[in-house]
């Protein structure tokens, strides 16, 4: 069974407002719920606001096309704090309410590896956006990645820095949690491949105040260019600053959270020039065009990010498939998530294979003043 976006009838709102949103994910009447775990307190607080507006957006998309197997579906959502007891805590409150069908986790890895075991239990699908590849090929069965992973993209910041770029001795700091450290792997092996040389490799805890250590080891390492994976946006700030203010200067390549709302906006300058890697771009695709403009219809005209676009996605896919279904039943519903091939989302193209991956591509970015500019996408076979 081969599943497309064309199979699923669904008109795309616009003019939508966040109070409309609202009222829209718990529609009158029978529904079919679905679980978000999401940041509401904590570091990533704002973050989670872009998820919940995304998700809420494709949710009214959904229920104004008449739902799914003629009912709506409704959004049920727990804090996760912004820590992994928290991510689990939130997954066991949603999960002890039978009624729910399938779950939105977290975007980021550590905690879909902190709440994987309870998601074996309970064996229902999550939809993730944590990009540590091994979240996928851990007998996670009901497990969905609505982004790439970073096996692509450590070989896409590789490729532009060494081929681009023309700089082959690298820094890279990354945080030491799993999305950090899985990231690292990837791109020390892929510049290795590349005929580059990682001159350093240094971690950082999460939630740093001061980063002035990681910046004086990148000044000192001699690098020609700095590649980085930082978990959260606000880490990313303040290393940004200090990375300027103590004259670093060389280019930066960094994973999709440097190219994220709040990163630009609690970076400001400091981030001008820099390149990064995004799975979510405006303008790349007429599917993330027109979601860039209900998200700002929605949000009031503010830009939107990975964070929002991956849930997004999340919330299409599992309509998509639990029509194909024509069932909410766990084995019917990943049977038919499975078969989704040729989705075209706001990320970009969905074709899932056993392990519960979706995407294979990447695109390249610069911050243009605090612009995002797409340069070009980097696409992966299976």
């Amino acid at each position: 069974m081969v599943l497309t976006r064309r199979q699923f009838s669904a008109g795309l709102a616009t003019g939508l407002s966040l109070p409309a949103l609202i009222r829209s994910s718990r529609a009158e009447g029978a529904t079919i719920k679905i679980g978000m775990v999401v940041p509401i307190t904590g570091p990533a607080a704002e973050s989670g606001k872009y998820a919940q507006i995304g998700a809420k957006i494709a949710l009214d998309r959904i229920n104004k096309a008449g739902g799914v197997l003629g009912k709506q579906l409704e959004l049920v959502i727990e804090d996760d704090q912004t820590t992994n007891p928290g991510a689990v805590l939130a997954f066991s409150k949603l999960s002890a309410q039978p009624d729910i069908v399938a779950f939105l986790g977290s975007v980021r890895s550590t905690q879909v590896h902190a709440m994987a075991p309870d998601l074996a239990k309970v064996a229902k699908p999550m939809m993730a956006g944590g990009t540590d590849p091994t979240l996928t090929h851990e007998g996670a069965k009901w497990l969905f990645r609505c982004r790439p992973n970073d096996s692509y993209s450590g070989r896409v910041i590789a490729a532009y820095g060494i081929e681009t770029l023309a700089k082959k001795k690298w820094a890279v700091v990354h945080s030491t949690d799993a999305f950090g450290s899985a990231g690292a792997k990837a791109l020390i092996a892929a510049v290795g491949d590349s005929g580059g040389t990682v001159v350093l490799d240094q971690g950082y805890p999460n939630q740093s105040q001061d980063f002035s250590s990681v910046v004086l080891a990148v000044r000192q390492s001699g690098a020609e260019i700095l590649g980085s994976y930082f978990t959260f946006e606000t880490d990313l700030g303040i290393f940004a600053r200090q990375l300027r203010q103590l004259g670093v200067t060389v280019p930066w390549i960094g994973s999709p959270s440097i190219t994220n709302a709040s990163a630009l906006r609690l970076a400001g300058p400091a981030l001008y020039g820099t390149y990064g890697v995004a799975d979510y771009t405006e303008g790349s695709s007429a599917e993330s065009t027109e979601f860039g403009k209900q998200f700002r219809a929605a949000a009031g005209n503010v830009i939107p990010d990975n964070q929002s676009s991956w849930t997004f996605d999340a919330i299409g896919l599992l309509g998509l498939a639990i029509n194909a279904a024509g069932s909410t039943e766990p084995a019917k519903l990943r049977e038919a998530l499975i078969a989704i091939k040729g989705y075209k989302g706001a990320e970009g193209e969905y074709n899932f294979d056993e392990n519960g991956d979706g995407l294979r591509g990447y695109n390249v970015v610069r911050n243009d003043k605090g612009a995002i500019v797409f340069d070009k996408h980097v696409e992966f076979k299976a």
